[in-house]
C-alpha cells in the first residue's frame, strides 16, 4: 500500500480571493508583517498498489482528471510506501 500526499495551489499569475481574505483577517489581528498568503489544498490518497510507479502514475492521472483544476492549479505529489 501507498500514501500518496498531494499538495494543490493556485498558479502564480491566478488571483486568490480567499488568500487575500485570510492576509487580511491576520493583518487585523496585529501580524502586519505578512506580505502575502496563498491558500491550496492538501489530500492524502492511499492506493492499493504493489509497485511505486504504479501508484504515482494512478496518483497523477487522479490529479489530472479530477483532483485538480489545470487551467488554475498547479500540483506535487509525494509518493511513499505505508
Amino acid at each position: 500500500m501507498f500514501l500518496a500526499k498531494v499538495y494543490i495551489t493556485l498558479k502564480p499569475t491566478v488571483n486568490d480571493p480567499q488568500g487575500r481574505t485570510v492576509m487580511g483577517g491576520l493583518r487585523s489581528l496585529g501580524f502586519d508583517s505578512v506580505a502575502d498568503v496563498r491558500v491550496g489544498k492538501y489530500l492524502e490518497v492511499r492506493l492499493l498498489e504493489t509497485d511505486k510507479s504504479q501508484a504515482e502514475a494512478k496518483i497523477k492521472e487522479m490529479c489530472d482528471k479530477l483532483l485538480a483544476n489545470p487551467v488554475i492549479e498547479q500540483y506535487r505529489c509525494e509518493v511513499a510506501e505505508v
